[in-house]
This record gives C-alpha cells, sequence and structure tokens, in this order.
C-alpha cells in the first residue's frame, strides 16, 4: 500500500493519519481469536494493571505468535512506513494494549519518543507507530488522544514517571500539555474494528482510564528506521527490540490464509 503525495504532507502536518476501514472483519477476527490466549499467559511480556489480574500491555507477541508476526510484516502497515521514514524498518517495539473494561487504567500525556530516546538512545526521531484497532474504539472506552501538530516542536522535556501506573514512562507537565492544546487542541480517532493511525513519535498523546463495560485492544507496532537503531540497551530486548533486521512484507493476503495454531516462523 502506497501513500499519495497528500497523504504525506498530512502527516507531516498533522503528524498522525487516520484509516477508517484498513483491515477486513475476517482479517481482525484472525487477530482478536489470539488475544485472550495471550492474555492469559503468565509471561515476562505480559504486564498487568496496578490493580485487578487484567493485561496492560503485552509486549513481542510477533515473536511468539504467527498471527501477529504476520501483521509486523503485512504491506498495509511496512510499505507507507518506509515511505514516511524514507528508508527501511525494523520493529523497535510491538505492544497489544488490552485497555480492560472498567480496569483499563490512564496513558499518560507523552511522546513515544521521549522514553525511546531517555531509555534506549535511539539517535534520531525516524520513528512512528502503527496503530491497528481490534475492537471498536468509542468515547467512552478510553480512546487515544492527540495534540495534533505536536511533532512539530520536537522532543520535549518530560519527567519519569514511576508511580502512576504499573508501567514507568517519560511523561509531560500538565502547564505543557495546557499551552499545546491551546495550539492544537486535542482529537481523538475512533472507529470500527479493523481502522487503523499512523503516527509520529513525537506527537503529545495519552488515553484516559476505560470506564465502561466494554473492552478496547489496540496494536502498535513501533516501525524505526534501520539508520536509526538504538544505541543502549538497558531494557528487555522483549520491550526494546535488538534485531536490527529489515521488515520485509508479506502477501497482502498473509491474514486470511493463517491458520490457527500455526507455529511463529
Amino acid at each position: 500500500m502506497k501513500l499519495s503525495p497528500a497523504q504525506i504532507q498530512e502527516f507531516g502536518e498533522k503528524g498522525y493519519l487516520f484509516f477508517p476501514e484498513l483491515f477486513s472483519a475476517v482479517e481482525i477476527a484472525v487477530l482478536k481469536s489470539e488475544v485472550p490466549g495471550i492474555f492469559a499467559q503468565r509471561r515476562q511480556e505480559n504486564v498487568r494493571e496496578k490493580t485487578g489480574d487484567v493485561v496492560r500491555t503485552t509486549f513481542a507477541a510477533h515473536t511468539f505468535n504467527e498471527a501477529f508476526r504476520r501483521l509486523a510484516h503485512h504491506p498495509r502497515l511496512v510499505e507507507p512506513a518506509e515511505q514516511l521514514l524514507g528508508s527501511k524498518i525494523y520493529i523497535h517495539q510491538f505492544k497489544i494494549n488490552g485497555k480492560a473494561a472498567f480496569d483499563g487504567d490512564v496513558w499518560q500525556w507523552h511522546q513515544d519518543y521521549g522514553t525511546w530516546q531517555a531509555d534506549d538512545d535511539m539517535p534520531n526521531p525516524r520513528a512512528m507507530n502503527l496503530a491497528v484497532f481490534l475492537d471498536e474504539v468509542t468515547e467512552f472506552n478510553g480512546p487515544l488522544w492527540f495534540i495534533p501538530g505536536s511533532h512539530r516542536d520536537g522532543r520535549i522535556e518530560a519527567g519519569h514517571d514511576l508511580t502512576t501506573t504499573s508501567y514507568p514512562l517519560w511523561t509531560i507537565d500538565n502547564a505543557t500539555i495546557a499551552k499545546l492544546v491551546r495550539q492544537g487542541g486535542i482529537i481523538s480517532p475512533k472507529g470500527k474494528p479493523g481502522a487503523a493511525l499512523f503516527f509520529h513519535c513525537n506527537i503529545v498523546h495519552g488515553s484516559p482510564p476505560n470506564m465502561s463495560p466494554y473492552e478496547r485492544v489496540i496494536v502498535y507496532i513501533s516501525a524505526n528506521s534501520v539508520e536509526n537503531a538504538i544505541r543502549r540497551y538497558k531494557r528487555p530486548e522483549w520491550i526494546a527490540h535488538r534485531d536490527f533486521t529489515p521488515v520485509m512484507s508479506l502477501d497482502d493476503d498473509c491474514l486470511k490464509t493463517y491458520r490457527r495454531g500455526q507455529a511463529a516462523e
């Protein structure tokens, strides 16, 4: 899948692109069917919420689950990322964020590059996120919030929040957020399963807790330019990957041909 010049310009101006129907119901059903089994596992890659025994995020599912490996190599994700980053890409991080009904906690205001630079020594903000909705995302179940255009301010000073949630994050203070919102406002892309978001690693974003009875699972693939590999290996490999091999696209129907139980290649 190739982006048009107009879409590339929009990404540069706003910091994100939204696709309401990037994946079909059949393709999403393949991925959703794998999630309960992944979340049920007692493994280090499953980070649970502070309260309750529910998964906040699963890291590196593409390394042990074949359906998610195929998603990570899907041409509808890989090809646009290569266009926007101007090079081949590798997977810096892979997350299934499960904002559980009633128990899904907040993700504080932050820039992803802030964490990647501070913790992993990623040289430059030549990275981005490719997000795929596995559930319908509404105003009620903790949707993602963006400040449009905030990526153009570069890396913003942040503090290391080790206490608010079960996952440490480099977060931006309220005064700075208020200033950015006055300049750019807040948007919250919502949509059906199969919708997708591509967003810049410096766009300021977060999400409120899920107080509703509706699940909200989103997959995030963090793509980094192969010319921009991290230089610090402080975090576990399943959080910040050391395999800088360029991602090669599979066939467009790779999810449709998946059969449950196939081992990850």
